[in-house]
């Protein structure tokens, strides 16, 4: 694996991280607040699960119509992709709680996915955030499937229709990481990731295949024997629920980083800017005054204060934003911030046309 250096003014990037952490760090202070969760977190988290968890319930125990069932799976969708965003995702920064018990406890909300959080930590908390759109090192920038993310990737003929076929394959990205996940794991293990993080991989392999058997088994196995629904309408259920949940991830991921004005590099070469000033140009805030849209998306509309604050709790993400904003402007760099959900959205699909006709760019 390349691993590529941050070349930049050292002294800028010192001197801005100086003042940002000075300025957010007050911030908390005047207001005697903790970084992590409070109880509108908690109450949030709570009511994030039990989107997913009760319609499954119901589902289980009650003679639901089955045309009420497919709207059922589609709540459990709308909670999973919640629960991933909304608590999974700060719990395995660390940032939900200061006891590594419970951030341990609520990055298993992953399972519910079916997911592997020993994957995604590496995947998201080493790679991605370490490497933000560096071509062969980030894989959220990765080709996937027919889709061309990267403009270092090699252009395809079919790539100038993507703008149209990709929000049907952003759907998959859940279901197909029930079984990519075990490649995955093995890349990783090759490249010495896994050894990093403490781990065994025969170990770590033979859990992850317990718990997708346990999660397989309780979302489809279960409902197939206790309730009235045939195998194919189950089946047929949890493929909706994941096209839902993916769909969604996918959207709120994908504007943020791979949207106008988000800077991507190759990993062939180091980066000419210092760590934290690459983050800002290569990731973009959107409908930061959406509070509906921030509640349910765990505040990742507010990417670039993920990416230089991930300790901290999203719940706090609206307070600081402004901060972070000011103090980038004072040093002259630049703050990506896409106004709407809509023009974040157009702003991606633009992204998309570009990429299927940008040839690859040469080294």
């Amino acid at each position: 694996m390349n691993i590529v250096k941050f070349t930049g003014d050292k002294n800028l990037d010192k001197e801005f991280v100086a003042s940002l952490r000075k300025n957010v760090t007050d911030y908390f202070k005047a207001n005697d607040i903790s970084i992590k969760a409070n109880a509108a977190m908690v109450i949030k988290s709570i009511i994030l699960i039990a989107v997913y968890i009760v319609p499954y319930i119901v589902l289980l125990t009650a003679p639901v119509p089955l045309i009420w069932a497919f709207v059922l799976v589609i709540v459990m969708g709308i909670g999973i992709a919640g629960v991933g965003m909304g608590v999974m995702h700060d719990a395995c920064h660390g940032a939900y709680s200061r006891h590594e018990w419970a951030n341990q406890l609520l990055s298993g909300t992953l399972y519910l996915l079916g997911s592997n959080v020993l994957n995604w930590k590496i995947q998201h908390n080493v790679l991605h955030h370490t490497y933000t759109n560096i071509s062969g090192l980030d894989e959220d920038i990765n080709e996937k499937g027919p889709i061309r993310l990267s403009e270092n990737s090699p252009l395809r003929w079919y790539h100038r229709y993507q703008f149209i076929y990709a929000f049907i394959f952003y759907g998959l990205m859940t279901l197909t990481m029930l079984t990519n996940d075990f490649f995955r794991l093995m890349n990783y293990n090759r490249n010495g990731l896994v050894r990093r993080q403490g781990k065994k991989v025969t170990g770590e392999f033979i859990k992850m295949f317990i718990r997708k058997s346990i999660y397989l088994f309780m979302i489809i196995g279960l409902p197939i024997m206790i309730t009235e629904y045939r195998w194919y309408q189950v089946v047929t259920g949890f493929i909706i629920m994941h096209w839902i949940a993916s769909i969604i991830l996918s959207f709120v991921f994908q504007m943020a980083h791979v949207v106008e004005g988000a800077s991507q590099e190759n990993s062939n070469h180091d980066i000419e800017n210092n760590w934290h000033i690459h983050q800002l140009q290569t990731t973009s805030d959107f409908a930061r005054n959406n509070k509906l849209l921030g509640w349910y998306v765990g505040g990742l509309n507010f990417q670039i204060e993920h990416h230089l604050f991930p300790n901290i709790c999203h719940i706090h993400y609206e307070k600081i934003a402004p901060i972070v904003e000011k103090t980038a402007h004072e040093f002259g760099i630049i703050y990506n911030l896409k106004p709407s959900f809509n023009k974040a959205m157009a702003s991606h699909i633009l992204r998309l046309k570009e990429l299927g006709h940008m040839q690859a760019a040469t080294l």
